[in-house]
């Protein structure tokens, strides 16, 4: 966090974009699996494989996991059907961390 604050970026960290964020990466990640069905059913040249893994890392990965199964895309591919969702469970993860450590985040269980 120091490094955000001491840049200024910090002021640029709230809630809604970060909703902006995770809406705007989420339909890419949406797209980015239709686009690559749709050029694997017609032979053509495809999005690497690394990219859409990336897309899921960047918090892309509900939108992901969304299009594989909407497309049926990538089904078979075990890097997928448990990439996506270890992606998504550790980014869940993380957020929850930050929540509590640096926006004090009290959970009541």
């Amino acid at each position: 966090m120091k490094l955000l604050t001491n840049t200024g970026l910090i002021k640029y960290i709230t809630p809604i974009n970060i909703i902006i964020y995770l809406l705007a990466i989420n339909i890419i990640g949406f797209l980015i699996m239709y686009i690559d069905k749709k050029r694997a059913k017609y032979g053509r040249w495809r999005i690497p494989e690394k990219t859409l893994l990336l897309i899921a890392l960047l918090g892309g990965s509900i939108g992901t996991i969304i299009g594989m199964y909407t497309f049926r895309h990538k089904t078979q591919k075990i890097k997928f059907t448990l990439g996506f969702p270890t992606i998504l469970i550790s980014e869940i993860i993380i957020v929850i961390y930050f929540l509590i450590k640096y926006w004090h985040l009290k959970l009541e269980l």
